[in-house]
């Protein structure tokens, strides 16, 4: 029978556990924020073509490879993270995503090794994103499985939280050097010094979670002996509706993450020709604001619940994606400004939410593997396809809006999911049953 009893942890280890959480996302967003801006001259180093629009489609192509693995990293990390363990999962798949980062920077360019140059750019974002694969759905889970349930909503924030500095470091840092050094550094050796910074930031996240215990939660599953023993045949066994459910809730964060972080700076400089210094000057004003407000929502959910709030979310998307972006082509700053902030402020309200939503709806047995399977086969089709999409459909109708109606589809879509789930504010997520079920047989 499942047990309402959550171990007590000190505040002391809790922040340890928050931050040990969060600093793998911020690396995996590091990755984004330096790649989504160097894009171009990626394609340039990588992939030289005498047309920007043929580079930079290149380059978001490999973006959009590296996710194509993520969903087979989910089926090998969730399930063994079940088996074994969070926390060694988790140092496992951090020092796979900063060394493969790293190797990114000392790659040689097409013009060393020809076509082996893109071949080996590939396989290293194959493995970025294969360790990835195991990456989120086992932080939200080491968080949420740490948390309070009263507070899970508030602590799981700083999960995206990680999010947002992540790719305010990665993508400041490549505008700190665009202004540092001349152009012709900059393209030759320059971009290369963000990647290389991933392995010391990959080594200070090792080293946090070698620190702690795995989570309370998951060491009574050990103790009691209820740790399953086949879990990814029982995670889609037991398990495929919530996880169905999963991953149509996380269709909209996929797509508005990866349109508005990934993709919108190369959106302002390419279409709307704002020079690039600006454009991401811009994103980063807003993911400022973002991460101000992001614990506030968080909070916020543990208070009214979690669905109200990605409901709001959800229909702010349907209801006002199109008009952001009518303000936001206007090409003037006293529209595109408060046309991005719109967007940014829909999709906080989906960051501060999720990361306490979908752990809650999977029993403790099946957690990691349910949460990892669900969460990025939707990753792999939706997000990091959604650059790629986004700059071939422009490019094929010469429509700039169909970014708008791209994010009006994916909020419908995840409205019905939306309302499927249980709501989880401040339910227990202690033991082998989730809310609104009956125990489940260890």
């Amino acid at each position: 029978m499942a047990s309402n009893r959550k171990p007590e942890t000190e505040p002391a280890t809790l922040r340890r556990a928050i931050g040990a959480s969060a600093i793998g996302n911020l690396m995996e967003w590091y990755d984004y924020g330096v790649y989504g801006y160097a894009a171009a001259i990626i394609g340039e180093v990588f992939f030289p073509s005498q047309s920007t629009t043929a580079a930079l489609l290149s380059s978001f192509g490999v973006l959009a490879v590296s996710f194509v693995i993520r969903p087979f990293g989910g089926l090998f990390f969730g399930p063994l993270g079940d088996r074994i363990g969070r926390q060694r999962v988790l140092a496992t798949t951090i020092i796979l995503m900063a060394c493969s980062t790293f190797a990114i920077g000392v790659l040689p360019s097409y013009d060393q090794v020809g076509v082996w140059a893109p071949i080996l750019l590939v396989l290293a974002r194959l493995v970025q994103g294969f360790s990835t694969g195991g990456e989120y759905g086992g932080a939200a889970t080491f968080m949420a499985e740490y948390a309070p349930d009263r507070r899970r909503g508030f602590l799981s924030s700083f999960l995206e939280f990680g999010t947002l500095s992540g790719y305010i470091l990665g993508a400041g840092f490549l505008t700190a050097l665009t202004f540092a050094l001349p152009h012709a550094d900059m393209q030759s050796w320059g971009w290369r010094i963000p990647f290389l910074v991933a392995l010391p930031l990959g080594l200070v996240g090792l080293y946090l979670r070698l620190k702690l215990e795995d989570t309370p939660v998951f060491r009574e599953l050990q103790e009691t002996g209820n740790v399953s023993r086949a879990p990814l045949r029982e995670s889609i066994s037991r398990n495929w509706r919530p996880i169905l459910s999963l991953i149509g809730v996380v269709i909209l964060l996929n797509v508005a993450d990866y349109t508005l972080l990934t993709y919108m700076p190369s959106y302002l400089s390419d279409v709307l020709d704002i020079s690039s210094s600006v454009a991401l000057l811009i994103l980063v004003g807003v993911m400022l604001v973002m991460l101000a407000v992001i614990p506030f929502v968080g909070a916020l959910s543990d208070r009214v619940g979690r669905k109200p709030v990605l409901l709001a979310s959800a229909i702010c998307f349907v209801a006002f994606s199109y008009p952001a972006f009518w303000l936001i082509s206007r090409g003037n700053l006293a529209y595109t400004v408060p046309g991005m902030l719109m967007l940014g402020l829909f999709l906080v309200l989906y960051l501060g939410t999720e990361p306490s939503t979908l752990p809650a709806i999977l029993p403790t047995q099946h957690r990691y593997g349910g949460f990892a399977i669900g969460y990025n086969l939707s990753t792999s089709l939706f997000g990091g396809t959604a650059p790629f999409l986004n700059t071939y459909l422009i490019s094929a109708t010469g429509n700039e809006f169909v970014p708008a109606f791209y994010l009006m589809l994916a909020a419908v879509v995840s409205i019905g999911p939306i309302l499927s789930i249980p709501e989880t504010a401040r339910a227990s997520i202690h033991g082998t049953t989730r809310p609104g079920t009956t125990p489940v047989a260890g």
